[in-house]
């Protein structure tokens, strides 16, 4: 009985022990298969996204914009086509006097102002006497003529009664001969005379007149040598006056031309060269052009700002170009070159800096496109890369599609 007893408690712990490791190999089992069918379905949802994403033909969707007929007619639409752009340069520079025009009017000789007869701004012909002074040099000058002359007319009575007496057995031959001689001395010394009164600026009739009169006359005129516009005034009455010593009595300056000094960059020197055409514009006339050209460059390159001097000659024959004025200068400096064009209003710049504009087929569809630009004139924009002749794009209004394909819907 007990034997029976034992053996049965022993059966039962065995199936037990049987039931509960087939329960746990089903548990395991089944987590097992779940497992690796996980793994599967996510290896096959892989490959399916590889293979759509990687299907040929699918490219991202172009930028475009589409329009009802009422906003379309806001917009300027047209072909592109091509202009003349020309190779230009620019700068900036300061307006001057024309220095081979400009004259500094010295005296020639020391003394004392006695009058001043023009001013600043007013306009002189050649010949008109801008000051004149109380001259010593002058005094002694027609000082000596008139000594001159006295000895000229005693020597011409001598050489008279000599040759008078000559013939009347009275002298000798020999004191014709010296008479003669000591005549042609004075003549030699009297001329001489003159031209050193004529020096000082006086005609021969002035010349003449203080011989006849015997009256010396110290005032010295100082003409203009040029004609022109008083630029500088420095004279006044009881000043002295030195041959040379700065400031000149009266600057004068012939204004029909003028100078513009601008200064270039160092890698736009080699483009200039004298005689190119100029266009030059001040602040004062912002709607006149001036004309002029090239007449001097620069033979160095200034260390400290690294630019080239260009100096041109500017016409003015209006007068309304003034020393100093500040001027922006546009040179030709090659020959012009036909591209594609589009107006500025046409082109947007974007904020990452690109160039954009907007091609149309219907006018009612639009599509951005990249552009590359060149040279920018007279509110064209030259077209390097991006477009084709005859393709039709927004001239004017390019800002509100960009807008719009900015905002959305929103716009």
């Amino acid at each position: 009985m007990n034997a029976f007893g034992n053996t049965s408690r022993r059966s039962r712990a065995t199936l037990f022990a049987l039931i509960a490791i087939g329960g746990a190999a089903l548990f395991w089992g089944r987590g097992f298969i779940g497992f690796a069918d996980g793994q599967s379905g996510r290896k096959e949802q892989t490959a399916s996204t590889e293979t759509e994403s990687s299907r040929p033909g699918k490219t991202a969707d172009p930028q475009t914009v589409d329009l009802s007929e009422k906003q379309a007619a806001t917009l300027k639409i047209n072909p592109v086509g091509s202009r003349d752009f020309a190779f230009l340069k620019t700068a900036v520079g300061t307006i001057d006097f024309n220095e081979n025009l400009l004259v500094q009017v010295f005296s020639q000789y020391a003394g004392k102002i006695l009058k001043a007869n023009f001013n600043i701004g007013d306009d002189v012909k050649a010949g008109d006497v801008l000051f004149t002074i109380d001259s010593p040099d002058l005094l002694q000058a027609e000082s000596t003529l008139l000594a001159a002359a006295g000895v000229l007319e005693l020597q011409k009575r001598t050489l008279a009664r000599a040759t008078n007496l000559l013939k009347a057995g009275g002298s000798a031959q020999k004191d014709v001969d010296q008479s003669t001689s000591d005549q042609q001395t004075a003549e030699g010394n009297y001329k001489a005379a003159r031209d050193a009164v004529r020096i000082f600026g006086k005609t021969d009739a002035e010349v003449d007149q203080v011989v006849d009169m015997r009256k010396v006359d110290s005032t010295l005129r100082v003409p203009s040598p040029i004609a022109g516009r008083v630029v500088a005034r420095n004279a006044a009455p009881g000043l002295l006056t030195q041959p040379g010593n700065t400031p000149s009595p009266y600057s004068v300056a012939d204004l029909s031309t003028m100078w513009m000094l601008a200064n270039v960059i160092e890698t736009d020197a080699p483009a200039y060269r004298i005689g190119q055409d100029v266009e030059v514009r001040v602040p004062a006339y912002p709607d006149k052009v001036f004309k002029g050209h090239v007449t001097a460059l620069g033979s160095m390159i200034d260390p400290n700002s690294r630019r080239q001097l260009v100096r041109s000659e500017i016409d003015d024959p209006e007068h309304l170009l003034r020393s100093g004025m500040f001027a922006t200068f546009v040179i030709r400096v090659g020959d012009a070159a036909r591209s594609l064009a589009v107006p500025a209003e046409g082109v947007v710049r974007e904020g990452d800096g690109t160039m954009t504009v907007w091609v149309t087929s219907d006018r009612r569809h639009f599509t951005k496109r990249t552009v590359k630009i060149g040279l920018q004139q007279d509110g064209w924009d030259q077209i390097l890369e991006g477009l084709s002749p005859g393709e039709t794009v927004v001239t004017d209004g390019a800002v509100f599609l960009s807008n719009k394909l900015l905002l959305g819907d929103a716009g």
